[in-house]
Order: structure tokens, then C-alpha cells, then sequence
């Protein structure tokens, strides 16, 4: 079962990101539609890898940069473009597609044709570039905060915005191109087992952050856990009011999802992590 498990792991790290796995490392994993599918459970998993490597680089950056008030920007601009290059900027194409089609578009079918044109289009390039902004700036005010406050945040934003997602795929069908589109494996409504692991991901990324305040109070300094407990929760309603309002904009002008609108969700639910915890803290 761990071996499954761990294999399950790689397959949703190959698919989601552009760490290697590859070779030899690739051919004990293997690939199958339905492991695809059971991959997704690990979704959050993937989160930990790209938000640990994140928050590592940030740290470094922090320790290394000049103590000056530009210090926490600096660091969240290179954190954030580290972390697009794991990804292969793979939700941010997703995001742009989406405001490119349902923006370019108030027809349904032509907004679903208008998000597989690979071109970028206004739309779609001014959503993806407010959202960078607006992503670097708040984590730049959180850094000015605590350096440490920082990275705990891109840590878990990326582990908590990937499980919004997979609610998307339990909760609404699968719209346009199946045969040609790369969400097709995925496509399949997540089953309880998945989704559970993937719950199980969040709240260990949760439990971790929690049991390193209690036990060091390093993450928010001079204040007692249950304001970080706040914030945090506060965080998570906000990124949760968000995937609400995706499923609304969704199920209203395209009745389901694509793999487009997975990646959109996910940036903007960790976007809107970030800004829950700023207003706390």
C-alpha cells in the first residue's frame, strides 16, 4: 500500500509540475488513466514539495538580502518565480485561459473554444499579470511582518489552494474537448478515498504550523497562538469564499469545469490565502 501510495505521489509530482521523474524512477511509477485519477488525492502533496522549495528559497533570500525595507519584496518576487518555474507556470496558463474565454466571450461554447487557443489574448494576459501583482504584494506586506510569517504562508497556501480543486471535480461535471483535453484522466469525478488524502495533506500542513507556533512561538513573535490560529482560519474561509465563487461562475457560464478552470482556482484561492492571513496579522 505505501508503494501505491508513493507511486501515486510521483505520477501527481510528473504531471503537475516540472520536477523529474524520469527513467528508470519513471518506469517503476508507470502510468494508467485510473492511477491518474487516484493520483489527484495527492494534489496537496504536491503543495508541500513546491511550498517547502518555495519557502526555502524565500528564506534564504531574506537571510542573505540587505536588512532594508525592500528585503521582503525582493524575496517575494524571486519566491514567486520560483515557484512558476516548478510549476511550468501550469495554473497561471490555466488562469489566463479561463479570463481569456469567459471574458473574451458570453457565448458557452465559444468561451470553451476560445480557452484551447493557446494564444493569450488581453483578457487573459492583464488577469495574469493583477494576479502576480497582487500576489508579490501581499506577500511582501506579510514579509515586512516576519520573515518567517512569510514562508509559513507560502507554504501553506500552496498545500490549502490545492485542495480547492478537487472539490470542483467532485461537485461538477466535465465540460468541452474530454478526448483532447490534458484534465481528461481527471475528468472522472475524484473518489472519497482520493479526496480523504487529499484532506489528510491540508490538515497535516495545518497541524505542522500550529505545533511549531505552540511549541517555539517563532512564526508570529510576541503573540499568543490562538491569533495565529485566527488568522489562519480566516485565511481559509477566504480562500474557501473564493472557490464558492468559482463553482458559481463556472456551473453559471459553462455548466461543469475543464483543466483550465482547476489551474484559475487554484491560483486565486491561494491569492486569496495570502490576504485573509495579511488582514489578521
Amino acid at each position: 500500500m505505501l508503494a501505491r501510495a508513493l507511486k501515486h505521489y510521483l505520477l501527481a509530482l510528473q504531471f503537475f509540475t516540472r520536477v523529474p521523474v524520469t527513467g528508470r524512477l519513471a518506469d517503476w511509477v508507470g502510468f494508467s488513466p485510473a492511477m491518474l485519477r487516484a493520483s489527484a488525492g495527492h494534489f496537496p502533496g504536491v503543495g508541500w514539495l513546491v511550498g517547502g522549495l518555495v519557502a526555502g528559497l524565500t528564506a534564504l533570500l531574506l537571510h542573505g538580502l540587505p536588512g532594508n525595507a525592500f528585503a521582503p519584496l525582493v524575496a517575494a518576487v524571486w519566491g514567486t518565480a520560483f515557484g512558476v518555474l516548478i510549476t511550468g507556470a501550469f495554473h497561471e496558463d490555466g488562469l489566463a485561459d479561463v479570463f481569456d474565454g469567459l471574458g473574451g466571450s458570453p457565448d458557452r461554447d465559444r468561451a470553451l473554444i476560445i480557452m484551447k487557443d493557446s494564444r493569450i489574448g488581453a483578457f487573459g494576459s492583464i488577469a495574469m499579470v493583477l494576479t502576480l501583482l497582487a500576489k508579490v504584494s501581499v506577500l511582501a506586506l506579510l514579509g515586512a511582518v516576519n520573515g518567517v510569517l512569510l514562508c509559513t504562508a507560502l507554504f501553506l497556501a500552496h498545500v490549502v489552494s490545492r485542495t480547492w480543486p478537487l472539490l470542483l471535480i467532485r461537485l461538477m461535471p466535465h465540460v468541452g474537448d474530454a478526448a483532447g483535453s490534458k484534465s481528461k484522466p481527471l475528468a472522472d469525478q475524484i473518489s472519497g478515498h482520493s479526496l480523504f488524502t487529499a484532506f489528510i495533506w491540508c490538515f497535516m500542513a495545518l497541524a505542522l504550523v500550529v505545533s511549531a507556533q505552540a511549541a517555539t512561538h517563532f512564526i508570529v513573535i510576541d503573540r499568543s497562538l490562538s491569533v495565529l490560529m485566527t488568522a489562519m482560519l480566516v485565511a481559509l474561509l477566504a480562500s474557501g469564499a473564493v472557490f464558492l465563487l468559482m463553482w458559481r461562475w463556472f456551473w453559471q457560464r459553462l455548466g461543469g469545469f475543464t483543466g483550465d478552470c482547476l489551474g484559475t482556482t487554484q491560483q486565486l484561492c491561494e491569492l486569496a490565502f495570502y490576504l485573509g492571513l495579511a488582514l489578521c496579522l
